[in-house]
């Protein structure tokens, strides 16, 4: 139920990938307070919302949050099992995060991503630059992933506004 006067969730969201230099961003406007998003992006919520129906889904998440730790996430891609593990490069709540990112038993440096929290007025600007993917089709698939899970989390945050007595 849009109206010109209401931007449709997925308005919000846009991802756009770089095969030249292997990068994606991707950036949400998401109804919330920054807090809330840096906790949606730090803990098995994640399982909520790393999600692209039909081609994977995140079912596991657990992470040591601080610079050093270690996260971890599992799912179904593809129809096959897959793992994805990472290292905390910089941990500054609620307004940025970045970590390494790499498929478990893959081959190479790991991809880098990070995260920006930025107030926008009663909501917040969360931007997502994922670097070092040297495969195009990757690059792609990445850039799919992002929009698709932002575009989730949005909704997540969207119906838990609705959901808050009128005035708050």
């Amino acid at each position: 139920m849009t109206t010109s006067d209401s931007p449709t969730i997925e308005a919000s969201v846009t991802a756009h990938a770089d095969f030249t230099r292997g990068e994606v961003s991707a950036s949400a406007l998401l109804p919330a307070m920054p807090d809330r998003v840096f906790r949606a992006m730090t803990s098995a919520e994640i399982c909520q919302w790393w999600v692209h129906p039909g081609v994977f889904d995140t079912r596991e998440w657990n992470g040591d949050l601080r610079v050093g730790g270690r996260w971890e996430s599992a799912g179904i891609g593809g129809g096959q099992p897959y793992r994805l593990k990472g290292e905390y490069l910089e941990v500054e709540p609620p307004v940025r995060l970045a970590h390494t990112w790499k498929m478990v038993g893959e081959a190479g440096d790991p991809s880098t991503v990070t995260y920006r929290v930025e107030p926008e007025g009663d909501s917040v600007r969360l931007t997502v630059d994922h670097a070092g993917l040297v495969v195009e089709e990757i690059c792609e698939a990445t850039r799919a992933g992002w929009e698709t899970s932002l575009t989730r989390l949005a909704e997540i945050l969207a119906e838990e506004r609705r959901q808050l007595p009128r005035g708050l």
